[in-house]
């Protein structure tokens, strides 16, 4: 076997989240261990998060593309990957980690998520991608792994504080949230989803999710699966204080506890829809709202929409994990 018939990887990392000097001995070791030649090295910046690297990925013609980054960097590559036929491995860093917790992956050893990336199988999950119609009527194209949000949601990840964020984790978020619940807006929508007619709703936070558990051991979307060709719709109203006691029980205790496991799932009985929770599934999300609101996708902000598509591609995209044993 000649070098030019060794399969190659790309890294595609945010100098800011990872310790270069320790991924780049981690990679040299893995890629060599596998047999797999010099893998090509492509960092992010404020003008590029992520996607025009990746699109560089692939015009090199790589065979894997490494995400070494935040949930934001994760996005941005799966976003360039999404028709590509290319993997994308993860390598966790920053505060959140989303896809990886929801794909069950270790977090906090990239030695072994290296040598996971070179050595694992491939598994095909749904990717979200959303149309965004701007209030001067422009519309822009983006792809999402985890979760779509507006209302408190998107809010609290703008009153966010980076620099705390940095420093204190996901912790920055309770801020973030007690800022964003002063907020009294609600979100007034029409909408339609799977082509079942349109229907009106207010609500104070409205995600759309293709896998549902976050930090803090919240399980936001007790039923999404990430590989269903469904995603899941949350609309939450609770009703003053009593209603966000409600909310919080079963956000963080029924769905973050106790349906977390089979027994537990027994216990809790089927989810049942009040007016504080109201769950959906389906396809194609399709809404307007009465006025400009702030969105976020995989936790980052995504400025102000006035109307959006969505919609799930089954199967989109190909991740790298442990192989099995």
């Amino acid at each position: 076997m000649t070098d030019s018939t060794l399969r190659t990887a790309a890294v595609v990392y945010n100098p800011v989240k990872v310790d270069l000097d320790a991924l780049k001995a981690a990679v040299a070791d893995s890629e060599r261990d596998a047999g797999w030649g010099e893998s090509l090295w492509l960092e992010t910046s404020v003008e590029d998060v992520g996607q025009g690297v990746t699109k560089k990925a692939i015009d090199a013609k790589v065979d894997l593309v490494i995400a070494a980054g935040g949930d934001g960097t994760v996005r941005a590559v799966a976003e360039a990957l999404r028709g590509s036929d290319i993997p994308l491995a993860l390598l966790p860093s920053g505060t959140g980690n989303l896809l990886a917790r929801n794909l069950k992956l270790t977090l906090n050893d990239m030695p072994g998520s290296v040598v996971a990336a070179f050595t694992g199988d491939e598994r095909a999950i749904d990717l979200g991608v959303i149309d965004i119609e701007r209030e001067d009527g422009s519309r822009d194209r983006h792809s999402y792994v985890v979760m779509a949000g507006m209302g408190i949601d998107a809010k609290m990840i703008k009153n966010t504080d980076d620099d705390l964020k940095a420093k204190a984790g996901w912790a920055a978020y309770v801020d973030a949230i007690v800022k964003s619940l002063r907020d009294p807006d609600e979100l007034h929508l029409r909408f339609e989803l799977d082509g079942r007619g349109r229907k009106r709703a207010t609500v104070h936070t409205l995600i759309i999710g293709n896998c549902g558990s976050l930090p803090a051991n919240i399980l936001l979307l007790p039923d999404a699966v990430i590989d269903d060709g469904l995603f899941d719709v949350m609309m939450m109203r609770p009703g003053g204080v009593l209603g966000w006691l409600r909310v919080w029980t079963k956000v963080a205790w029924t769905n973050g506890v106790v349906r977390r496991t089979k027994a537990g799932r027994a216990l809790a009985g089927e989810h049942k829809n009040d007016r504080d929770l109201h769950y959906e599934t389906g396809k194609k999300f399709v809404a307007r709202l009465s006025k400009p609101e702030e969105i976020e996708l995989d936790g980052d902000g995504f400025g102000k929409a006035v109307a959006f598509k969505t919609w799930i591609e089954p199967g989109a995209l190909k991740i790298r994990v442990p192989a099995a044993s």
